[in-house]
């Protein structure tokens, strides 16, 4: 007896289950919703990512010095630091080949030797 009772309960917890079901048909829209900046995006300008490090050197200079030179990879700018973990300064210049420049600094060359101009100081050249 004990047996059918729970065999019965099993059943109509079973029928409760799938009658909270919905049945009613899904409409599957292709496409999915409307994007609303759709036409802005399509008319935006195209984005240009900032260059990334293409190589970094330590130099010592003239004046025995060191200064650690991250060269970037648009061949036109690089970041100078003056301490292992210091703040950079990044130098730019107009066209490749170019000496790269900001405000105080000046940067000419790359590989195993530069021309370096720092603020208060005046050109000497570095060595890697």
């Amino acid at each position: 007896m004990k047996t059918r009772f729970t065999l019965m309960f099993a059943a109509g917890s079973a029928l409760l289950a799938l009658s909270a079901c919905n049945t009613e048909p899904e409409t599957i829209v292709a496409g999915g919703p409307r994007d609303d900046m759709a036409e802005e995006l399509a008319n935006a300008a195209p984005v240009e990512l900032p260059p990334s490090v293409k190589e970094s050197k330590t130099y010592r200079c003239k004046d025995n010095s060191l200064v650690f030179v991250d060269f970037l990879s648009d061949d036109k700018s690089a970041n100078i630091r003056l301490e292992k973990n210091g703040t950079p300064t990044q130098v730019k210049a107009p066209e490749a080949g170019q000496p790269m420049v900001a405000e105080g600094y000046s940067l000419s060359g790359s590989g195993a030797s530069v021309t370096l101009e720092l603020p208060g100081k005046g050109s000497q050249a570095c060595k890697a």
